[in-house]
């Protein structure tokens, strides 16, 4: 029984005077072929032993092998201890390969970092002079690992070498003080690019951008880009993307679309992920659905994305069958894809197959996150589980988020149930007692349920905390132009009085102004009723209506969850104007048209 690779240890490596192995030696042609480690250490043992093993060039080989993309942290855990082996090893490449190693590795872990940075200073101390690849690698190494520190310090080298200003070397520290969240260090090196004119770094100031919720600046820098004439890659497109889906900017999305196809990308599955992720966010997803049935290939990631439009847009079915499907085609779910069904089986009431699905992850070798716990919550809270709800967190292996907390007080506040809700709120309160919208959220259940001096006590403690509620704010996409809009915002008159004029209308065919969600005593109910009739919603529903053509399809993003007074306002909309509009609020996508919501009234 031979011992184990990783507890074997190498035979010192000897200093050879060829640096080629000879062509013909017998073990060569295996060496690619070594997929597991357990052949790779077999066979590196009989290299050392023929005498194959003292050749550089053959630890080259090997110390590659180990290390090339997606190999697992055991194959760089032994390249890690091949490498110790030697004596003074005095090749660069031999530093570079390990440390590219540490860049590529799947995992991302803070020890990484910390290798790479070990390896380094031998390098030095070995008075190896680092080349441009070294800091390459070891930046992308701290960037994986957000080990900041660390990248400051390798900067520093740079500095002292020369190698900072170099045209790989500097996007590649933007990158790593971006995903260290040091933008402000990001953007002092992206001035030092010459003339802002390289794609490398204007990528990676995008891709920070859109992974710091920036993405109006995000498309700032593509257009200074387009103004250079410079030509975007895949990897600018897909960040692109990434900023329309977060801005829900759809013209601007097909733009690129239509880009993509003459440019020839549109076979690379990355960037028609990003499509599918970009429509279904920006409210398309018939759009999202062909990108997706027109790909050749597909990998993991664009099935999930794909479940995941399906859920966000309230088709679980869909969801679930796309899911099965994916299973067929002998394609592995990760973690995404499993929270892409549980969301859609959470919005679409499903909840003996939500609770299937979640216990089946363990199943797949997946250990539920707490975005999983999350849609398990809200699929039980939702369906009026709410005691089931709260001894499912109460009895999590993990401790409970406060977000975990607020998704059931909210479910509390639909049920009508104070007492359970109350329990909420304090679990709450020991979390985080900054967040406006749970004091809101509990005070219109107190208010709802008659408990006005529990209300009272509510707001108090809000306004003793200094906590706001975050304003309403809604906006759409004209001429490829967003237009921003807040409650009761009085800096579009045109809107204002397109509302008054379109609530009129609606009156005529029944409309009458939901008020149970507004809870202020000393107000009556046309006080009330006015204070509905300007959340932004409406005003970027009545602003579409008046700068659209008849018969457009009217798209609105919404930073809140949509008021049930709104809510029944764009169904009457849809149906006497005869306009199908989509509207995506913080939780998911309602469809509008013809006086019925794709939610089917279940939000």
């Amino acid at each position: 029984m031979s011992s184990s690779p990783l507890t074997a240890t190498p035979t010192p490596l000897l200093p050879a005077k060829s640096k080629s192995p000879p062509s013909h030696h017998p073990l060569l042609p295996h060496l690619p072929h070594c997929t597991s480690l357990r052949a790779l250490a077999q066979l590196h043992a009989a290299a050392v032993k023929s005498g194959l093993g003292a050749y550089p060039a053959f630890v080259t080989r090997l110390l590659t092998l180990c290390t090339e993309q997606g190999a697992a942290p055991a194959h760089l855990a032994y390249a890690r201890q091949v490498f110790d082996r030697i004596p003074s090893p005095g090749d660069v490449v031999w530093y570079n390969t390990l440390l590219r190693g540490y860049a590529r590795s799947a995992d991302g872990a803070a020890p990484h970092a910390e290798e790479a940075a070990r390896v380094f200073v031998r390098m030095l101390e070995e008075g190896v002079a680092p080349d441009t690849y070294t800091f390459v690698s070891l930046l992308k190494a701290c960037a994986a690992a957000q080990a900041g520190e660390e990248g400051r310090q390798a900067h520093g080298v740079a500095v002292k070498t020369g190698a900072a200003d170099h045209e790989y070397v500097l996007p590649t520290l933007i990158n790593m003080y971006a995903e260290c969240g040091d933008t402000q260090s990001a953007r002092a090196m992206f001035s030092r690019v010459p003339d802002g004119d390289c794609v490398v770094s204007y990528n990676a100031m995008i891709t920070t951008a859109v992974r710091s919720s920036r993405p109006g600046e995000a498309l700032v820098l593509f257009r200074e880009m387009q103004a250079k004439g410079l030509k975007p890659t895949s990897v600018t497109l897909t960040s692109v993307l990434s900023a329309c889906a977060l801005l829900g900017a759809l013209e601007l999305g097909r733009w690129i679309h239509e880009y993509v196809r003459k440019a020839g990308l549109d076979s690379l599955v990355k960037v028609n992920t990003a499509l599918i992720d970009m429509y279904g966010k920006c409210g398309s997803l018939e759009d999202a659905i062909d990108v997706f049935q027109g790909m050749e290939s597909r990998d993991r990631q664009a099935w999930s994305v794909m479940i995941v439009a399906y859920a966000n847009h309230s088709y679980g079915r869909e969801a679930i069958s796309l899911f099965e499907e994916m299973k067929k085609q002998g394609i592995k779910p990760d973690a995404i894809t499993f929270l892409g069904v549980l969301y859609a089986c959470s919005h679409s009431g499903m909840v003996s197959e939500g609770l299937q699905y979640f216990d089946s992850m363990r199943e797949s070798g997946i250990n539920p996150g707490v975005k999983h716990y999350g849609c398990v919550t809200d699929l039980l809270a939702r369906s009026g589980q709410l005691e089931k709800a709260y001894k499912f967190i109460d009895e999590l292996p993990i401790k409970p988020t406060a977000i975990l907390w607020r998704t059931l007080l909210s479910a509390c506040g639909s049920h009508g149930a104070v007492d359970l809700g109350k329990r909420v709120f304090e679990r709450i309160l020991e979390l985080d007692d900054t967040h406006g919208g749970d004091y809101v959220i509990y005070s219109n259940l107190c208010a709802n349920t008659g408990e006005w001096e529990e209300m009272n006590r509510v707001r108090k403690l809000m306004n003793e905390k200094g906590v706001v509620k975050v304003p309403g704010c809604s906006s759409i996409e004209i001429d490829n132009r967003v237009h921003e809009f807040f409650a009761g915002d009085g800096r579009h008159p045109h809107a204002r009085r397109m509302v008054d004029q379109v609530i009129e209308q609606l009156k005529l065919v029944g409309y009458v102004p939901n008020t149970s969600q507004v809870f202020h005593v000393e107000m009556g109910e046309e006080e009330k009723a006015t204070s509905l009739r300007y959340h932004s919603e409406k005003l970027a529903i009545s602003f579409g209506l008046l700068n659209t053509s008849p018969g457009t399809t009217l798209r609105v993003v919404k930073n809140l969850r949509v008021c049930p007074d709104c809510h029944s306002m764009a169904k009457l909309v849809s149906m006497l104007f005869n306009r199908r509009i989509i509207l995506r609020d913080l939780n998911r996508f309602h469809h509008f048209e013809d006086g019925v919501c794709s939610c089917g009234d279940y939000w």
